[in-house]
């Protein structure tokens, strides 16, 4: 199949999981995950109309991303790796959105980058809802009082929420409880849900979903 078609079979099953969760049609955001692919992987996509991309490396995006958005206007592309400091500078300068805000220094970090730059990136803090010691991603329990603090102390306006359930583990209480501190932080997006869950994270109320293998195929 080719990547085209895939694409297109992917954004048909988010069709039908919105309309059998009662939500309206194209409430949820394809973020297309293409880390790993070079450019010319990527720009079949881009020719599809897929405009919403997400990335794992701040580094490896510096080497196809700034001229894929020059010449495609309307990209955004989405940071949904870990991010260390030191590489704060250089997410703000490219990434519009990122999703993996997790502790204070980052967050400290991405507030003086962005005052520096005159640039207001979109910011989602990424929980860590299974706990696993391995994964990056804030406590559930901690999650609101981090919100908070981002927001009066820093500044910062923190539009969202995003976690990766524990692969063994079924996604859908992970996506409850993701919803659940959405509401109790007061933010609006949910990112959750990949190439094997994505449906079920659409039924728990998703806003966009992270798919990378379903479209460009195995890494």
């Amino acid at each position: 199949m080719e990547l085209q078609e895939r694409l297109n079979e992917v954004r048909s099953h988010i069709t039908v999981a919105e309309r059998q969760a009662g939500r309206k049609a194209g409430s949820v955001q394809l973020v297309a995950v293409s880390k790993t692919f070079d450019a010319d992987q990527i720009r079949p996509a881009i020719a599809a109309g897929q405009r919403v991309f997400g990335e794992n490396r701040v580094q490896e995006s510096q080497g196809k991303w700034p001229e894929l958005k020059t010449k495609t206007p309307g990209i955004e592309l989405h940071l949904i790796g870990p991010l260390q400091s030191n590489k704060a500078a250089d997410a703000v300068a490219l990434f519009d959105v990122i999703e993996t805000v997790d502790r204070e220094k980052i967050a400290r970090a991405l507030a003086d980058e962005m005052k520096r730059q005159g640039k207001a990136v979109k910011l989602f803090v990424q929980v860590n809802t299974g706990l696993e010691p391995q994964k990056a991603g804030i406590a559930p329990d901690d999650t609101v009082a981090f919100v908070d603090l981002c927001r009066k102390e820093l500044g910062l306006s923190i539009e969202g929420l995003m976690c990766i359930p524990p692969a063994e583990e079924n996604p859908g209480p992970h996506f409850a409880l993701l919803a659940k501190l959405a509401k109790q932080a007061g933010v609006e997006r949910l990112s959750m849900g990949m190439s094997s869950d994505y449906e079920i994270a659409v039924a728990f109320g998703a806003t966009s979903v992270r798919v990378g293998s379903a479209i460009f195929g195995a890494r």
